[in-house]
């Protein structure tokens, strides 16, 4: 671990063990109203409500770091208290390899979505909470039901799981076309039908679900998506990833072609 005290910020320089602590993860899940997660790293703004809870975390943060590199916990602690109303900036060393966690979407219905991980993850689960809130309507530690019944809350979800990467954590999201065909069953005018029926029509109803659009969507429903997925996926924003990202990524914007060719009227 390594922390630097600047003007504006406490950068935390980490890894994937003492992110895991219990005393991180309750900073965290106290916090996760007021952090902005970017790449790579999350930023936790100071909350006066939590001012205790903050204070907390910074002796236990000052111990663990003093303990690790044979220090004066007092002196340091000292030091980061001068600095406890800037910003916590929290990232992982580059040396990390990105940990998949799998994210379980399943909707019951065109209103409400259930949101499942295999395993608990505090990080991966506060990102969804910080995005989805507002539409949560009851959680645990590994899954959360959100109240998708108006359009508003679709789209907020669509575009929280547009995001693959939380620190150095890769989302996989798991759905099939059910989910796609029951979250947008109320669009009167598309047609659903049975999904395996043949397998020509199975082959274009996983096109939809490639697109993350609902089955039968206009041409400019598929041309809209298929843009913003094509730019959050295109090999050329990740060259200096490691080897399996970027053929990860390199896969995505070929079935994103591939689908978007097959679906599109010329």
């Amino acid at each position: 671990m390594e922390i630097v005290l600047r003007n504006n910020l406490i950068l935390i320089t980490t890894d994937f063990d003492t992110l895991n602590t219990q005393w991180m993860r309750s900073f965290l899940n106290n916090h996760s109203r007021g952090m902005l997660f970017l790449s790579k790293a999350v930023l936790v703004f100071r909350n006066e409500t939590l001012k205790e809870a903050r204070e907390e975390f910074i002796k236990e943060l000052s111990q663990y770091h003093a303990a690790r590199h044979d220090f004066s916990h007092e002196f340091f602690l000292r030091s980061m208290l001068k600095f406890g109303n800037q910003p916590i900036r929290v990232e992982l060393n580059k040396s990390e390899e990105p940990q998949v966690v799998e994210v379980n979407l399943y909707a019951y219905d065109s209103d409400t979505v259930l949101i499942t991980l295999d395993y608990p993850n505090s990080w991966v689960m506060s990102y969804l909470r910080s995005q989805l809130e507002v539409y949560v309507e009851k959680g645990t530690d590994i899954s959360l039901v959100i109240d998708v019944s108006d359009y508003k809350a679709k789209e907020r979800l669509e575009k929280a799981l547009n995001k693959r990467h939380v620190l150095h954590y890769q989302i996989n999201y798991n759905y099939n076309n059910r989910f796609i065909s029951k979250l947008y069953s109320d669009f009167a005018n598309f047609s659903f039908g049975n999904l395996c029926k043949d397998e020509e029509d199975e082959q274009k109803n996983h096109f939809y679900a490639i697109l993350q659009c609902p089955i039968g969507a206009s041409q400019d429903v598929l041309r809209n998506s298929y843009k913003r997925l094509a730019k959050a996926y295109h090999p050329d924003k990740i060259l200096k990833e490691a080897p399996h990202m970027i053929k990860h990524y390199t896969q995505k914007f070929q079935l994103l072609q591939e689908a978007y060719s097959a679906l599109r009227v010329i």
